[in-house]
């Protein structure tokens, strides 16, 4: 398809569209069909002059625009004719009696000329299939030989004009390579304007969809913000539970100690003076300890027994003496273990409540 020559549309030159495609070539110009309109316009006044300049006739002929040409690039059937004639191509009229007569399958013809109102357009045999080169469509149209006479009456029922183009045309690239292989069309070509219309709704049809596409970028961007929002949300929230929960800890801490200082002012005699220091009582506990190796030294073998079993007697004595004798460590786990029993005594409290 692509070795075939065709034309597409260009204002209203589709008559010289229409022999170019036929002859498959750039054969004609413009210039060279006004050439030609000019030419016949010149014969025709030659003509109406033979009846006389002075006549009404010929005065009326000098005013009437030309009827082979007009500024648009409309060419008649005589410029097409005579344009032919210089490659030895003749037309004759399809629904003529006289090639009727001749009953003359289209099968076997080469080509057609198809005229409606001021459009051309060819009909053309390359190879051995049919092409319909029409320069409104977007490409060439393959005809089959069995749609081929159909297809020609319905142009006669829309009001076109056939024309037979009798002649050997000159040789081209297409029909030599069509001789040898035979091609087929999946899809059929579209007229221009069809084709304008539907590239211009796809143009639309993708800048709608590329807004939406924006607008759904959007919306996920938005979505994945709304997302960060609510995990941060969440983790703060999570702090300030955590916060809440440490914050009773500490209370409930607070209200241990306080409970434990109660229970020791209760359990605890009050003396005169103050608390010892801590170093005092590191003093106390040395000077306790120096006391106790000096009588094992000083004593006899036989009263290490007897100093053992006073020391451990002494162990029970009162809470005076302890206090003297205990090690910080020995206080702090003896205000632990106090601490526990008075957290365990609210608890109780509050659960009889």
């Amino acid at each position: 398809m692509e070795s075939i020559f065709h034309e597409k549309q260009e204002g209203s030159l589709c008559a010289q569209h229409c022999l170019n495609n036929l002859l498959q070539g750039e054969y004609f110009s413009p210039v060279e069909l006004s050439s030609i309109a000019h030419q016949l316009d010149e014969e025709e006044r030659m003509r109406m002059a033979e009846g006389g300049v002075t006549s009404e006739d010929y005065r009326t002929f000098l005013q009437q625009p030309s009827g082979n040409m007009d500024d648009s690039g409309f060419f008649s059937i005589q410029v097409i004719s005579n344009a032919l004639k210089v490659w030895g191509l003749e037309l004759i009229l399809f629904n003529s009696p006289e090639y009727q007569r001749l009953r003359i399958d289209p099968i076997n013809e080469r080509s057609f000329i198809c005229n409606y109102k001021e459009h051309w357009f060819t009909v053309r045999k390359l190879g051995k299939q049919w092409f319909n080169l029409n320069s409104l469509l977007t490409g060439p149209e393959l005809i089959s030989d069995t749609y081929l006479a159909l297809f020609l009456a319905q142009l006669q029922q829309e009001g076109y004009s056939i024309f037979v183009v009798k002649g050997d045309l000159p040789d081209c690239e297409a029909d030599q390579l069509l001789q040898m292989i035979r091609v087929q069309q999946m899809h059929r070509p579209k007229l221009i304007g069809e084709e304008l219309a539907q590239l211009k709704e796809q143009r639309v049809q993708k800048t709608d969809l590329e807004r939406v596409l924006e607008v759904n970028d959007g919306t996920g961007m938005l979505d994945e913000d709304e997302e960060d929002l609510q995990r941060a949300l969440a983790l703060s929230r999570q702090e300030i539970d955590m916060e809440d929960e440490e914050a009773d800890l500490r209370r409930a801490i607070q209200l241990s100690m306080q409970g434990t200082s109660r229970n020791r002012c209760q359990d605890i005699p009050q003396t005169s003076g103050s608390h010892p220091t801590s170093e005092e009582l590191r003093k106390r506990r040395e000077a306790y300890f120096e006391k106790q190796q000096q009588q094992q030294q000083q004593a006899p073998p036989g009263q290490l027994t007897r100093l053992c079993e006073k020391s451990s007697t002494s162990s029970e004595a009162p809470d005076s003496d302890l206090g003297d004798s205990m090690s910080e460590e020995d206080m702090l786990q003896a205000a632990v273990t106090m601490s526990l029993e008075t957290v365990r005594s609210n608890l109780k409290t509050e659960g009889k409540k």
